[in-house]
């Protein structure tokens, strides 16, 4: 007899699928490569495809794994796979699905207790650093806990990263050696505290499974189908274990958009996934480019965004097709400072609640999350509630945590009810009431226990017979995955926070040069097209409403002499007023436009503008004095304490090294360089040239 919630009782599984998608799903087992565009429904594709997989019997539920990147993500595809009645079947992130298969094999590899999980390394990191000469401030810390994040996911080890790191001419933040040091130092320490981190779980599992034949033979008897999704993401790391999990089999099946990769910085690249077919010359490729996210006008300033990318790869070719009905126009804004900006940004958003706009349906997106600060001040200003996303983790409020206890102790209970009643009825004796309160810290409690409710109607509604104790289970595993629900509020999130996420309004902010891109980016190609998908990826997180901004200056009566991001050129409509540029926010100029101090020719590129050259036209860069700038850039970075970009670029010192400047005139007329630079380095710099010149 087949359950009510079997795949196999649900006809016309496929429904609703269109063409593309339905090709996907019901690809032959084997290796399967899905290129999908950002809206495109990958989501619903890949566990449609994993359910007909078990409906055709191809493979049994419990055989299934489904690894992605983000907690939600995966929890998401576990609420879909369930509502398809493929409850069986597992979905986790890498490190989860680690994580719990080491714990499993740990007896039979080590024998003795698993060693817990080091939640903050930065205790360990510390020791190391201090060991290896370095100082123990936070700042420091940070870079060296990220470069040991990077170097492990790379699968780098300490004896090697000076090597890799002088071929890939990392910004290390101290001299490899001693951060090669530091990482040798880290791993002793960690390892006689019997501690693992994050990258430990991949590594060491990794191990087992390339090393114990036995286990192996038992992980891949239970696991024979797998899935992954955000493939553009995958680490070297990742790769192998995904390697050792298939064990040579092909049964494997793909997700992503090189288009999206935005994560290189912490070792991701695009190329198993472009690489693809070249591994499986016999997979299925399948292109989803119907977007049903977002309206043609947002999808065709997308696809406008990464059209103008350099260097695609045909795997990333993918150009967006809007399947919703027509919208507003993407909205342009610039401002004379960012308080201006953000207080503009706060009027708008009131304009869109009061025309019935969900709260939870806008968010405000920027790059760095040190610019939070101006919007929280804005939206509280005009009574908006707003939550920052990677701020307070949901499962760790005390509402949330008095609630579930409630919900547990309320679960061993015989009575018999429906299961949204029940809930609402063990939360009322927590603080939810009918009504919400007015506002403030009463409001926020009130609409994080509304939540638990809601979460409670989803499983209602899409498992049969749900009761109390199956919505505990529910919770415990949302709260160990980290998977909150939706709470009502604008979301202040960073791009990259973003990424997977999707609202009715997004407000890019802060869209001028030095922020999008980043400073640090500049002079770097791959740096700068990394920068763009990231915008891109900000672009299709709009559904309807797309607004970007930018101000002239930080604070008001500063000087304004910021410009709107390189990347809005030729997005902005000619007659919009945003169009403008004051003449003193142009890059340097010959008559109307920059041009070639050697050919005279028309300059368009960032990096031709900064040398003052076209890229065709032959460098007279003095190598000697190149080499001395680099010198003193160094020496001023270390005292500075901060990374050498942070000083200047690289294509600023060839900059100077070309152009040779003697005096403040001719130094400022370098782009990007301006009058805090000459203030802070003017002379030091001119000093340098000088010397090299008179030698």
């Amino acid at each position: 007899m087949v359950s009510a919630s079997s795949p196999k009782s649900r006809p016309g599984l496929l429904d609703g699928l269109d063409p593309e998608q339905r090709a996907a799903a019901c690809a032959p087992r084997g290796p399967v490569c899905v290129l999908a565009g950002a809206g495109t429904g990958k989501t619903r594709t890949i566990t449609h495809r994993i359910a007909h997989l078990v409906r055709s019997g191809h493979v049994a539920a419990g055989q299934v794994l489904a690894v992605t990147f983000t907690t939600r993500a995966a929890g998401e595809m576990r609420t879909r796979l369930r509502g398809l009645g493929v409850d069986a079947a597992q979905a986790l992130t890498f490190h989860a699905a680690a994580r719990r298969q080491l714990r499993y094999f740990w007896p039979q590899v080590v024998g003795d207790r698993p060693w817990e999980l080091l939640e903050n390394k930065f205790r360990y990191i510390s020791q190391a650093a201090n060991k290896a000469g370095l100082g123990t401030e936070t700042e420091l810390l940070r870079d060296l806990a990220s470069e040991i994040e990077w170097s492990k996911a790379s699968l780098v080890s300490p004896d090697d990263y000076p090597a890799v790191a002088a071929r890939t001419q990392r910004d290390t933040p101290a001299p490899a050696s001693q951060v090669a040091e530091v990482y040798r130092n880290y791993e002793k320490v960690k390892n006689a505290a019997q501690v693992l981190d994050f990258d430990d779980l991949l590594l060491h599992t990794t191990a087992v499974l390339e090393e114990h034949t036995v286990v192996a033979q038992e992980f891949r008897e239970r696991y024979r189908c797998f899935v992954v999704d955000e493939y553009q993401d995958v680490t070297p790391l990742q790769q192998r274990l995904l390697d050792a999990w298939l064990g040579g089999r092909d049964d494997l099946t793909v997700v992503g958009d090189a288009n999206q990769t935005i994560y290189s910085f912490g070792g991701a690249s695009p190329r198993p996934l472009l690489e693809f077919t070249r591994r499986f010359p016999e997979a299925t490729v399948v292109r989803l480019e119907r977007d049903y996210r977002s309206t043609p006008e947002v999808v065709a300033l997308a696809n406008q965004v990464i059209g103008a990318a350099r260097g695609r790869p045909a795997g990333s070719r993918l150009k967006l097709i809007g399947q919703r009905p027509s919208g507003p126009i993407p909205r342009f804004a610039e401002y004379d400072d960012e308080t201006a900006e953000a207080a503009a940004v706060a009027r708008r958003i009131r304009d869109l609640l009061d025309s019935g706009v969900a709260a939870s349906e806008i968010a405000v997106l920027y790059r760095v999350n040190a610019q939070s600060e101006a919007y929280e001040q804005a939206l509280a200003e005009m009574g908006i509630p707003y939550l920052v996303r990677g701020g307070e983790r949901f499962f760790a409020r005390a509402e949330v945590r008095q609630a579930m206890s409630a919900l547990r102790m309320a679960s061993t209970d015989a009575d018999i009810g429906e299961l949204v009643t029940r809930v609402r009825s063990v939360l009322a004796k927590v603080g939810l009431t009918d009504q919400p309160p007015a506002g403030g810290a009463a409001k926020e409690r009130w609409d994080a226990l509304l939540s638990i409710v809601e979460l409670a109607e989803e499983l209602a509604s899409t498992v049969d017979d749900a009761d109390l104790p199956r919505f505990v289970a529910e919770l415990e595993q949302r709260a160990t995955a980290q998977h909150p629900p939706t709470v009502e509020g604008i979301t202040l999130a960073s791009l990259h926070a973003a990424k997977g996420l999707e609202w009715d309004a997004v407000f890019l902010v802060g869209l001028a040069e030095g922020t999008m891109p980043i400073l640090h980016a500049d002079g770097d190609d791959a740096a700068i097209e990394e920068e763009r998908r990231l915008f891109y990826v900000g672009v299709t997180r709009a559904r309807e409403h797309l607004s970007l901004s930018w101000a002239l200056a930080r604070t008001s009566g500063n000087r304004r002499n910021r410009r709107r991001s390189r990347f809005l050129y030729g997005l902005i409509p000619e007659d919009h007023p945003a169009a403008r540029v004051a003449r003193s926010q142009q890059p340097k100029q010959s008559g109307n436009k920059a041009r070639c101090r050697v050919c005279g020719g028309p300059l368009t590129e960032t990096l031709d503008i900064k040398l003052g050259r076209c890229s065709r036209c032959p460098s007279n860069v003095d190598e000697q004095l190149l080499e001395k700038l680099k010198s003193w850039r160094g020496e001023r970075s270390r005292e500075l304490k901060v990374p050498a970009f942070v000083v200047f670029t690289d294509a600023t010192l060839v900059a100077i090294a070309e152009q040779r400047p003697t005096d403040d005139t001719a130094l400022c007329a370098i782009s990007g360089i301006g009058a805090t630079k000459l203030e802070r380095f003017g002379a030091e710099v001119l000093d340098v040239v000088r010397a090299s010149v008179g030698s």
